[in-house]
């Protein structure tokens, strides 16, 4: 009979080596991540508890779960067996029911998935559509058009003598994203935790800036973060946003044109983004740019019983 194995977080070196070669295999196999950054930053920060399904001394899957938040894979040479259900049935007992409201990611929206939300009573809410592109040397010489009195600068990150850019990018991130689960809660602890992951570069934090004079820097208009894992050809568009008051104006294509261009010249050779399918603006301007479907997420929800 199968159980399972719960650490407070992933600082325990040979208990995260079997989490991780579990979500390996099934991102090997799937072609995409089984867990996303978020549940893992907070599986690392003790926010949420990493799991292990056993089944002898085998490591048949790995779960985050937590602040009503559940995510859940197997491993792909035991699927097919009972051990996602299994595994539901245990976290609901051991979390006394888990009465409350709760939400789980299905990424890549498999069959399974679907059937195991139903039979738990779950109902789809949101979908999150990925799409990707090739990089050429084309898009980085492309050279964006941008409002007058507008210029694209690097993030300056705050420092014990210098305020930086930190707390201004998220008011206006909170701004942007403000009808948004996750993105909109990001904290500048949040940030901060961001900016202390291997990736980060903050160069990569790309912000459009109104003119200013030389003693301050210029009101931030809007961004385009984009993120590179270290050795990976592949590149992300992690974030883009832009401020309200200059909706409109083209800035949001204007970042997009320079996020694919420092992606290129930093050597990735393709790019992919996220995107919420129920956001038709964000969803035209990244196909009219060249970005295609590759997969779809799923987000399941259950009402408190």
């Amino acid at each position: 009979m199968s159980r399972t194995l719960s650490a407070p977080d992933l600082s325990d070196a040979a208990f995260a080596a079997r989490f991780h070669d579990v979500a390996d295999a099934a991102a090997h196999t799937d072609g995409y991540r089984p867990f996303n950054e978020q549940a893992l930053l907070d599986a690392r920060s003790g926010r949420r508890s990493p799991q292990l399904l056993l089944e002898g001394e085998d490591a048949v899957g790995a779960a985050i779960v937590g602040e009503g938040q559940i995510a859940l894979v197997v491993h792909p040479r035991y699927r097919r067996r009972g051990h996602a259900t299994a595994a539901l049935r245990r976290l609901f007992e051991d979390e006394g029911g888990m009465s409350g409201d709760l939400t789980a990611w299905a990424h890549g929206d498999l069959p399974g998935a679907r059937t195991l939300a139903d039979r738990f009573g779950f109902s789809a809410v949101r979908t999150l559509l990925q799409l990707e592109r090739p990089l050429t040397d084309a898009d980085a010489e492309a050279s964006p058009v941008l409002p007058d009195g507008v210029a694209i600068t690097g993030f300056r990150p705050a420092t014990a003598d210098e305020p930086g850019d930190n707390a201004d990018w998220v008011s206006l991130n909170a701004l942007v994203f403000a009808t948004h689960p996750e993105q909109g809660a990001v904290t500048e602890a949040d940030l901060a935790a961001r900016m202390a992951e291997p990736w980060f570069d903050a160069g990569d934090l790309l912000l459009a800036r109104a003119s200013a004079d030389d003693a301050a820097p210029g009101r931030i208009l809007g961004y385009n973060w984009v993120k590179i894992e270290p050795g990976a050809p592949l590149g992300e568009i992690y974030v883009l946003g832009v401020h309200p008051d200059a909706a409109g104006a083209g800035l949001g294509r204007a970042l997009m044109l320079a996020g694919l261009a420092r992606l290129r010249r930093r050597g990735c050779s393709s790019v992919e983004l996220y995107v919420e399918a129920e956001s038709p603006g964000p969803v035209r301007l990244y196909r009219s740019l060249g970005f295609t479907d590759r997969t779809v997420d799923v987000q399941y929800h259950r009402s408190p019983r």
